[in-house]
């Protein structure tokens, strides 16, 4: 009789210890979850949008309307079109325009004198460095039994990104009714940098113009 209970003691013991095993596992069960997060880029990379607005910032500080300030003035953006980030630049142009003490007026007829811009070039160039090993296309060799990879890819030792982008902006004021010129601005492209390197896949270490000042 006492084994009997030994043994129908020893089954509960183990029954609870099994119900108990099954219910930490339900409960990681319930806690555990499965979540997935969206990524995608845009069209152009936020880098090649701060060069080009950060160099046509510093080529619109540079003009000076000081001779036109407290004059009513028609700023005309026709020659900007196409220009690239059109909208950014027109903006700038008018909101220097005020900050010399311009009054702008929405009509050319409203005006005494009128402000035309162009471009002569508002983009990016890029150029890599790479100490190391390339990245080497492997040819296909048919009738192998392991796929092999299409590429072996690079190696770097230390490799370097550089970027910039050029603004080569032009100004020039003249008197409504008579013609006469008032104001022409130099044309001087004004350039914008970011400088990205890697030393033993360490990085980026980012330097450059985009990166500096308000």
């Amino acid at each position: 009789g006492c084994s009997a209970l030994r043994a129908g003691s020893a089954r509960d013991s183990n029954l609870t210890r099994a119900l108990r095993a099954l219910l930490a596992l339900a409960l990681l069960i319930s806690l555990a979850g499965c979540g997935t997060t969206r990524w995608s880029d845009t069209a152009r990379t936020a880098t090649e949008q701060l060069l080009i607005s950060n160099a046509i910032d510093r080529a619109v500080s540079e003009l000076d309307f000081s001779v036109l300030g407290g004059r009513d003035v028609y700023f005309d953006p026709m020659y900007l079109r196409g220009t690239t980030d059109e909208n950014y630049l027109v903006s700038s142009l008018r909101q220097h325009l005020l900050a010399s003490g311009v009054v702008l007026r929405e009509a050319r007829t409203e005006a005494d004198f009128v402000v035309e811009a162009r471009s002569g070039g508002v983009g990016t160039d890029r150029s890599d460095l790479l100490f190391g090993v390339p990245s080497v296309a492997v040819p296909s060799v048919p009738g192998m039994p392991v796929p092999m990879p299409s590429t072996i890819p690079e190696i770097p030792f230390a490799k370097s990104t550089n970027q910039r982008a050029v603004a080569k902006i032009a100004v020039f004021a003249y008197n409504r009714k008579t013609g006469r010129p008032v104001l022409q601005s130099g044309v001087v492209p004004v350039t914008s940098t970011a400088r990205n390197s890697w030393f033993f896949g360490a990085g980026p270490f980012q330097r450059g113009t985009v990166y500096e000042g308000t």
